[in-house]
């Protein structure tokens, strides 16, 4: 069915793809593109030459996509684009029995790969290099104003094993610090400098007492600790003003609709997150061997404050996550057969384990749908998938739910918190699983226990 020969096609392959350029302008493709997914389903007709379509299966799909997404070549997009051909091809025309419920959606979204300074992967740099290029010019711009102030900078961090998140959160705010100064000298920083840059973001943006706190921390740490300059603004600025704010929570109810909105992957991660408590970043990054389903829990490693801790294994979603197990094992054995199947390891890790970091415990629990390639040793991996897919999948969910709360993946964690407490758990043990250092940060989820403000009934309902 190429069609590369008009002359000799039938009429039955004519109207073939009369009729998937029909399923496309039905579905808004863009005529423009048109002509590529017809290459697309073409390539994939003759990679199944001699299989007639109407019997193929959603294993078909699988083999052929994961075959593409080891393509060094095939651009991000072009995958996306693919998946969309298939997609209309076996649910818009050939109303295929199992393509409805094919799970679409995670191959698009999961093939997002991680930019080489992503939170994962920024310390996974060259020799020679302390980190990995940064997307962000200003960052870039600091990297190399600040010289050998960066390379202490960077040093001092990672020999006090302070995380991936707080380096790159400082760096930002430093880099934008010596862009409101236009690119001082750090040896010519003055308490008065840093004390009008805070004032800056406090009264001019208007950044909360939080952020403005950040910023403070990131400043006194790199002119303190990194260059050991004293600096005495204690009180020199005006203060972004304190605000206690209490965690949006979903009822139980709401926490159904939500999930109920969701399909295959994304329905079974956020059931985890809700299920477990994880952070977004915790349950992207999580390895198989991380799940126990002798013991029922899942360790959570390396979480905030690079430190372990357990939580429970939702009973409920055994049998998906087996199932879901089992297909991506498939995933890495074909990997395996093809030369791929690297986890990507911290460095040191890595060195220690060798070609131990090819068993199938060590890799993500949830894969991206695309391999990528290494930054420093253009070695093509396997990543975890980007966090954002996820995190836009559960705002959009809530939205189609008519949940007028700003629901974020987070809400999901605070949602765990709150229902373990109304459910007469001890706090101490909430404490644990959520892996809260000060017994206070816990504390905050009691508010919901007090229904109606403080637990006061209103004057109104008496009446």
């Amino acid at each position: 069915m190429s069609g590369n020969q008009p002359g000799s096609q039938s009429r039955a392959v004519q109207r073939f793809w009369h009729n998937y350029f029909s399923a496309l302008e039905k579905s808004r493709v863009a005529a423009s593109v048109r002509p590529y997914y017809r290459k697309h389903v073409e390539r994939y007709i003759r990679a199944h030459e001699g299989h007639r379509l109407s019997e193929h299966s959603a294993r078909d799909v699988d083999q052929y996509l994961a075959a593409k997404g080891r393509m060094r070549d095939l651009q991000e997009w072009q995958f996306r684009q693919l998946v969309d051909a298939l997609r209309l091809l076996f649910c818009e025309l050939l109303s295929a029995s199992w393509a409805d419920s094919y799970d679409w959606l995670a191959w698009r979204v999961f093939a997002r790969t991680l930019a080489t300074d992503h939170v994962t992967l920024a310390r996974n740099a060259r020799s020679g290099e302390l980190s990995a290029p940064s997307s962000n010019p200003m960052v870039t711009k600091f990297r190399a104003h600040a010289g050998d102030d960066y390379t202490a900078f960077v040093t001092t961090l990672r020999v006090r094993h302070m995380a991936g998140r707080t380096e790159q959160t400082y760096e930002h705010w430093i880099a934008r610090f010596f862009s409101f100064r236009e690119w001082c000298k750090p040896a010519d920083v003055s308490a008065d400098d840093i004390s009008g840059f805070l004032e800056y973001l406090a009264v001019k943006r208007q950044v909360s007492s939080a952020t403005q706190h950040v910023a403070l921390n990131a400043l006194v740490f790199f002119f303190r600790e990194v260059l050991g300059k004293e600096m005495d603004i204690a009180g020199g600025f005006v203060r972004a003003p304190a605000k206690q704010r209490v965690p949006v929570v979903l009822t139980q109810e709401e926490v159904r609709l939500v999930l109920d909105r969701l399909s295959g992957r994304m329905r079974l991660m956020a059931s985890l997150m809700y299920g477990t408590g994880m952070r977004v970043m915790e349950c992207v990054r999580l390895r198989v061997q991380d799940i126990d389903f002798g013991f029922e829990q899942i360790t959570v490693r390396r979480g905030k404050g690079d430190k372990d801790r357990v939580v429970p294994l939702p009973m409920r979603l055994v049998p998906q996550l087996k199932m879901h197990l089992a297909e991506i094992k498939l995933l890495h054995d074909g990997d395996l057969a093809s030369g791929f199947g690297d986890a990507y390891l911290p460095p040191a890790l890595a060195r220690k384990l060798g070609n131990s970091r090819r068993d199938w415990g060590w890799q993500y629990a949830f894969p991206a749908t695309r391999l990528s390639v290494d930054y420093p040793t253009g070695v093509m991996r396997r990543h975890h998938v980007h966090e954002t897919s996820l995190q836009k999948a559960i705002r959009n969910a809530a939205k189609e739910a008519g949940i007028a709360k700003r629901v974020t993946s987070h809400t999901l964690r605070h949602s765990f918190a709150t229902h373990l407490l109304q459910s007469g758990k001890d706090i101490r043990v909430i404490q644990e699983l959520l892996g809260h250092a000060d017994l206070a940060t816990t504390m905050i989820y009691t508010h919901v226990l007090r229904k109606g403000g403080l637990g006061v009934q209103s004057p109104l309902d008496i009446l």
